[in-house]
């Protein structure tokens, strides 16, 4: 059945959804977004089929509503929505990290006309807007859905077909096991990035050449403070509790580490990183998780003109399709590294066995 979709709010995961229900021609996608420039690029790059400055009057058109906004202003537009005279049902639907505040939100709404499904795409990246969306960015990622006890089912089945095309992999979670979950794999470690560059900052006053230091790593683990701040702000206000709560687990566990670096106490440690490994390296071994199982294989390379190239045809010769890429050390005229990343154990064995035999110098961690 043919759908009216509004989609508020064009940044980057808005307008990657929008790009995703537009792969096929189902649906008449709608966009309503406070930037005009925003709403000129997605409606000339077919995006969205018309553009809306004037929210409810967009709204009034929908059949679906996609609030791809920050949680404040998405209860806000809640709010909004509730006020209005509907001649049809109208299913609302979110993609906020915090889904308490929404769903508290949504429980106080009067209007018989609007069915709320809330819901969390739980993929991004560090870049913003319009500019960076992407129709593939949920592929394969975990969507959580969180619908009111009043939801019937039909109507999470309508909302899960229209966003099939995401290709996304749809979990249901009640909100309050959501938010403890994304506040321990998501919001927080966001804090402690932040907090690691503040502290390079602070360090860069007595070493000047850090930043030139500053890499692999470092910059694996800080690349989220890169985030909108704005946006994250806006999360910790809503999730701020569960977040504090971590953060004083966090200073508890770092008295411990402190006691065993002070102590010397290397077996502890020894075993502190040993549990680290395991777990880290576990996840994503399964289908539970929002990580998706990832297998690395380095890779020494010269550092010459389509030498990247080269590595990535080669496999792809062989039919195996990269995750990712990381360029982990290249300077000038000596040899540099690759990571890279596949998504089964098989295409690892056999990534390695190609570039070895094809005189790579390549190897995979035990």
């Amino acid at each position: 059945m043919k759908q009216t979709i509004l989609v508020a709010g064009l940044g980057l995961i808005g307008g990657s959804l929008a790009k995703a229900i537009k792969k096929s021609d189902e649906h008449t996608v709608l966009g309503y977004d406070i930037q005009s420039e925003t709403l000129q690029t997605a409606l000339q790059e077919g995006v969205i089929d018309q553009q809306f400055s004037d929210f409810l009057q967009a709204a009034k058109q929908a059949d679906i509503i996609i609030l791809a906004t920050p949680i404040t202003q998405t209860i806000s537009l809640l709010k909004e929505l509730d006020t209005m005279t509907f001649t049809h049902d109208v299913i609302v639907t979110d993609v906020s990290s915090v889904k308490g505040s929404i769903l508290d939100a949504a429980n106080e709404l009067v209007n018989e006309r609007l069915i709320f499904i809330g819901g969390h795409p739980m993929a991004g990246s560090h870049k913003s807007g319009i500019h960076a969306a992407k129709a593939h960015l949920f592929e394969n990622a975990i969507y959580v859905l969180t619908p009111t006890s009043a939801c019937a089912d039909d109507k999470v089945k309508t909302l899960r077909d229209v966003l099939q095309h995401t290709n996304a992999n749809f979990i249901t979670l009640q909100p309050e096991e959501h938010d403890e979950m994304t506040s321990v794999i998501s919001h927080f470690p966001h804090l402690v990035a932040a907090s690691l560059v503040h502290q390079a900052k602070k360090w860069e006053q007595v070493h000047h050449y850090l930043p030139e230091l500053a890499a692999g790593g470092f910059r694996d683990i800080t690349r989220i403070a890169s985030s909108n701040p704005k946006m994250w702000q806006d999360i910790f206000t809503h999730n701020r509790l569960k977040v504090s709560g971590l953060l004083q687990d966090w200073i508890s566990e770092m008295v411990t580490l402190k006691e065993h670096l002070d102590k010397d106490n290397q077996g502890e440690m020894i075993t502190y990183l040993e549990q680290a490994k395991k777990y880290r390296d576990g996840l994503g071994e399964t289908k539970r998780g929002a990580l998706p199982s990832s297998y690395d294989i380095y890779v020494d390379i010269k550092d010459k003109p389509g030498a990247i190239a080269s590595v990535a045809q080669l496999l792809a010769t062989e039919q195996i399709s990269l995750q990712n890429i990381r360029i982990l050390e290249i300077r000038d005229n000596v040899s540099g590294a690759l990571r890279l990343t596949v998504t089964t154990r098989e295409d690892q064995v056999k990534s390695l066995q190609s570039l070895q035999n094809n005189g790579y110098d390549a190897s995979i961690n035990a």
